[in-house]
């Protein structure tokens, strides 16, 4: 049973209270209020634990804006939308204020149904945020337990696919999370790229936690996405070790057993579990069993894999490995944009990093984010992009 959401509307004028209670109580919200004073405060707002605020802003009294600005400042409060209700003449007045604490807002007197969208927007941006990964920004956990449990419940047939980056502990330990964050970063990238770009268009991709993530498509479209991401991952995360390192293919690090030993360059592990009918999986709780086990499994394989679970039964052992390898002649003739422009000292490591974030927050070509950021100019990112086409190390001279 869904539960109903909950709105606090904050205002001392009795005729939008009248006219919203009525209609928001009859579309089966939870209504709330409060009178807009200098002495409301934080502690009475929570004790509602509403969804969403709204607040009527009053043209004589300046303490409202001053009220929004706390709730977003204190921790408790500070992830719950706020609109606000104010007067056409005073928004001039106010334009520059309501950056600051507020999420929305609309003109005195409201139209109950455009509140409701506004509120409902309020309310599904809120929860996409509190609920996604704030370093990948992709869904998490919680979102990502919704959609399956969707999926399992509709008997079409689907492929859930569970990413695991191997070794990534040991480069996060020797080379700090820092280094680490950012290939969490990259790998959501790339991942996301291949479920869009060979996947369908209403397949899903979450980030679980740490260096793990999940991918829903169809069984038709598992195959080359796999192969395709898992090219895009051997290529481009060896860039984040030292070039030393890159070479050799391995760190001495500390294992989980604390004892030195050499360890392999990050591959990345793909199990999947394949759903063709109905009656293959009852409920979330089995999906994730089967795909545990597949894990296990495939974790002891070295080297980029991926593994799909075609069982119909626990008795079957229908188990389909295949171990997906880059062309070597392909590999070794690349490399990325960013490190031809930094090996050239056309940019600092500094100014790539910055523009990676962007590049992979908003999925931008990152020569379009460094010429935008002023890092970069047309000329030489011609340059290096021929450079990169032609398999030039950065040692060669140009032939641009």
């Amino acid at each position: 049973m869904e539960q109903h959401k909950k709105i606090l509307f904050i205002t001392s004028d009795k005729n939008i209270r009248t006219v919203m209670e009525f209609c928001f109580r009859g579309w089966g919200y939870e209504v709330f209020f409060e009178e807009e004073n200098a002495s409301l405060d934080v502690h009475q707002i929570t004790k509602y634990s509403p969804d969403v605020i709204v607040f009527d802003i009053q043209s004589t009294n300046k303490t409202s804006l001053e009220i929004c600005d706390t709730l977003k400042s204190d921790f408790s409060t500070a992830c719950i939308p706020v609109i606000t209700l104010i007067n056409k003449r005073q928004l001039r007045n106010q334009l520059l204020n309501l950056r600051i604490g507020v999420d929305d807002y609309l003109i005195k007197p409201p139209d109950p149904l455009d509140l409701r969208i506004r509120i409902e927007m309020a309310f599904k941006r809120s929860y996409n945020n509190l609920y996604a990964s704030p370093l990948t920004g992709l869904p998490g956990g919680i979102i990502i337990e919704e959609i399956l449990r969707e999926k399992v419940a509709s008997g079409e047939p689907f492929v859930l696919g569970h990413v695991d980056i191997d070794n990534f502990k040991a480069f996060n330990d020797s080379y700090g999370y820092m280094k680490g964050d950012r290939v969490i970063m990259q790998t959501a990238y790339m991942l996301s790229t291949a479920v869009r770009a060979w996947g369908n268009k209403a397949d899903f991709t979450g980030h679980i936690g740490g260096d793990d993530f999940i991918f829903i498509s169809t069984p038709d479209k598992y195959k080359e996405l796999c192969q395709n991401f898992i090219c895009m991952f051997d290529t481009i995360i060896p860039f984040h070790y030292p070039p030393e390192e890159r070479k050799k293919g391995f760190i001495t690090a500390k294992d989980r057993a604390n004892k030195m030993r050499n360890i392999p360059i990050m591959s990345v592990t793909v199990a999947l579990v394949l759903k063709n009918n109905r009656s293959e999986f009852n409920n979330v709780i089995e999906v994730n069993e089967r795909i545990t086990e597949v894990k296990k499994y495939l974790k002891g394989i070295p080297g980029s894999k991926y593994m799909a679970d075609r069982r119909i039964s626990k008795k079957d052992d229908t188990l389909t490995l295949e171990v997906f390898s880059n062309d070597d002649s392909v590999s070794r003739c690349y490399q990325p944009l960013g490190q031809i422009l930094v090996e050239k000292n056309l940019i600092t490591i500094e100014e790539l990093d910055k523009a990676l974030k962007v590049h992979w927050k908003r999925r931008s070509p990152l020569g379009k984010v460094l010429k935008e950021m002023g890092f970069l100019s047309e000329n030489d990112l011609a340059k290096a992009l021929s450079c990169q086409e032609n398999g030039l190390k950065v040692n060669e001279p140009d032939k641009v």
